[in-house]
């Protein structure tokens, strides 16, 4: 694999494993998936053979982000009036929405997921955890083949949450019976995901990650397979928390949700929730206290949380936080350089209410990166240091936007927010998105693709 000397980078945002720190005026070097070195005046004299030099002057280098949440086939339900918010209430947006869902076919799987990722890429994104919940009977059991085989396509590192629901809308689920499993069918295909796919080793591109919808929506048996499978395998465990179920599996379990998972084994430091905006203080410290992780996605919260989630009480009580899109479906975007900068904007909104401060910028620049590498069980991931991956993005701040703003990089994201694709992402230490266009793909025909498919949609 050909290395990459990045040539006078005006600000590498470097982590050698103390925190976050800006080094100006360097050069970058990779060499094959590993960032080899960062300095000033990297002689060309000693690089590897086939290593490609590129001007970076007035580039800022960050990390690449990782994504931690989000549900890829929604992109084909997103910016539909008659699926608005704000004009139906939550049951009726889930009766109408989830029928749309079971209609999806295996290759609206496979196009929404080229679709999702392409974004993630433009905008900075290098690992993506996907929790691909629905399954639909018809469209068979190959849909996260599907989403490996377009995380290929695009060269994204990819985390698959196979996720699945077996509770029976007669019995208290939004599900509809055309979208369900039984446990054995669904702990079946997670172990044979496992075995197909599931790569532990450094820079891996392939991981498979153990991941039941939702406490309400599956049986009590549904979670206690799910964690015996996992820490049999050693793979890692995600489920949606604290978004409104709490009262309803304490009506049925006499517990709200993070006793309920606890007590079923479902949390720990190969765990971690996506939401969780209900979830009190004392709930909180539990969860740090057992190593669970959160996976905090904050532009649904504009559109179907009933508050802000309690970021300032996750970080003061050590809680490991990362962030995530969220589906398509309450998040019209893929775009997790965007939810950097919704992400402290809300916190600062309510900062008057809680009893905690607000983090800083980077902190919130951290969740998207070393945070979320932290949730998907990565150690070689989300920082910029020597041996790491060489997952990056670049962006040339030498126009209009960044006047006045290049002081301080680290704040940048956060404070000011990142309105444009990238000028150059890298993954595993290969470019595939440079000057507005995917390496070696066509966009156009990717796009024609996906509308085409999009077109079979009956809603």
């Amino acid at each position: 694999m050909t290395g990459y000397l990045l040539k006078n980078c005006a600000a590498v945002i470097v982590d050698e494993g103390k925190g976050p720190s800006v080094r100006r005026n360097v050069d970058l070097l990779t060499n094959g998936p590993a960032l080899q070195a960062i300095g000033e005046n990297l002689s060309l004299s000693v690089l590897p053979e086939g290593t490609v030099v590129r001007d970076a002057s007035g580039w800022f280098v960050y990390p690449g982000l990782v994504n931690t949440h989000h549900h890829f086939f929604q992109c084909f339900v997103r910016n539909r009036a008659d699926l608005d918010w704000t004009k139906l209430s939550v049951i009726e947006w889930l009766d109408r929405i989830y029928p749309i869902f079971s209609r999806l076919t295996e290759d609206c799987f496979y196009h929404s997921s080229v679709t999702a990722m392409a974004e993630m890429i433009k905008h900075g994104c290098t690992t993506a955890f996907d929790h691909q919940y629905c399954f639909p009977r018809h469209a068979g059991k190959r849909l996260i083949d599907r989403q490996f085989e377009a995380a290929d396509l695009l060269g994204m590192r990819f985390h698959a949450g196979r996720g699945g629901n077996t509770l029976p809308k007669s019995e208290g689920s939004t599900i509809p019976d055309a979208m369900l499993e039984t446990t054995d069918e669904f702990i079946a295909d997670c172990a044979r995901l496992i075995d197909s796919y599931h790569d532990a080793g450094p820079f891996s591109m392939r991981q498979v990650v153990v991941a039941p919808c939702q406490p309400v929506n599956c049986y009590r048996e549904t979670f206690v397979e799910s964690v015996a499978l996992a820490r049999d395998r050693g793979v890692q465990l995600h489920t949606h928390v604290g978004e409104g179920e709490s009262p309803v599996i304490e009506a049925r379990h006499g517990m709200r949700t993070v006793d309920y998972c606890a007590e079923l084994g479902f949390a720990g430091p190969d765990t971690f929730y996506a939401h969780c905006w209900e979830l009190t203080h004392d709930e909180l410290r539990k969860m740090a206290a057992s190593g669970t992780g959160v996976s905090h996605c904050p532009e649904p919260v504009y559109l179907v949380g009933a508050e802000v989630t309690d970021i300032p009480a996750m970080q003061a009580f050590g809680l490991r936080i990362g962030l995530g899109c969220d589906g398509a479906a309450s998040n019209d975007n893929s775009n997790l350089m965007h939810c950097i900068h919704s992400a402290y904007m809300l916190q600062c909104l309510t900062a008057s209410t809680r009893a905690h401060a607000v983090p800083a910028p980077l902190d919130f620049l951290q969740y998207a990166t070393s945070g979320g590498a932290s949730l998907l069980g990565r150690t070689d991931i989300g920082r910029l240091a020597p041996g790491m991956a060489a997952d990056l993005f670049a962006i040339d701040t030498r126009r209009m936007d960044y006047v006045g703003t290049r002081h301080d990089p680290l704040s940048l994201i956060a404070k000011v927010g990142i309105g444009m694709p990238t000028d150059l992402t890298m993954i595993n230490g290969r470019i595939v998105w440079q000057n507005g266009e995917f390496t070696g793909l066509d966009e156009a025909a990717l796009f024609a693709a996906a509308e085409a498919a999009l077109a079979t949609v009956e809603f």
